[in-house]
């Protein structure tokens, strides 16, 4: 959501997040498969009603578990998150320059009336880690080559010759891609995954790749555990 401070609040949709390892997300997409449209209206009106009361000012993001049509707060994180960029890619909107306006003490340059949802997005965190058994991978990279196309985004600081630290987080880069629907954009995800190299340090690009398989995936069918009970059998297997 996006709120200047003078009781001005407005909702950018919703962001599924479900798919996570130790509570780490690893994928994310908007808008959500699990929701549909009165659903998306009603909590995206009772966060931005909130924040109005609140005159919170800035960018934030309200997070919920959702069960059997009700949605449960979890916490409130007041910054960007790394998946705004999902947000961003079915809005048109640039987040950053949103939050910096805010900031400056600038009113809200959007009504709710002016926020349109276009399409779908998903992103992929790119880490430094084993796709099996997410041991960190640090190292040099030898070889950087990202995707790229239409509806196809990366946001990545690394490059042939980088070297990844063992004593940061894993995150090397995240892929973004957008299409009109969900199933088109799960075969430009394929695509563009197959397109991206990083050589000489492992990351969880092969894991992305196995995943745009599975039926789960692919019907939106799945919760916060779905990941770990689907990896178990490595996890044990790696220990």
């Amino acid at each position: 959501m996006l709120a200047d401070g003078n009781g001005n609040a407005i909702h950018l949709g919703e962001r599924d997040c479900s798919l996570q390892r130790r509570h780490q997300k690893l994928w994310e997409e908007a808008p959500s498969p699990a929701l549909n449209d009165s659903e998306r209206v009603r909590i995206g009106e009772i966060v931005a009603a909130a924040m109005r009361k609140l005159k919170y000012r800035g960018v934030g993001t309200v997070e919920f578990l959702y069960e059997n049509g009700e949605f449960f707060f979890i916490e409130m994180n007041t910054r960007l998150q790394v998946e705004h960029t999902v947000t961003e890619m079915i809005t048109g909107l640039d987040l950053v320059i949103e939050q910096i306006r805010i900031a400056a003490g600038a009113p809200l340059s959007l009504k709710q009336e002016d926020v349109h949802f276009n399409g779908h997005a998903i992103e992929c965190r790119v880490n430094a880690e084993n796709p099996h058994t997410f041991r960190p991978s640090p190292g040099t990279i030898t070889h950087f080559h990202p995707p790229g196309g239409l509806g196809v985004r990366v946001d990545s600081g690394a490059y042939a010759g980088y070297t990844i630290p063992p004593y940061y987080d894993s995150l090397i880069g995240k892929l973004i891609v957008h299409a009109r629907t969900r199933n088109e954009c799960l075969m430009r995800l394929k695509r563009a995954l197959g397109e991206f190299v990083v050589d000489g340090i492992e990351t969880t690009i092969p894991l992305f790749s196995s995943l745009i398989s599975e039926p789960d995936i692919v019907d939106g069918d799945y919760d916060i555990h779905w990941l770990e009970d689907h990896l178990a059998p490595n996890t044990e297997r790696s220990g």
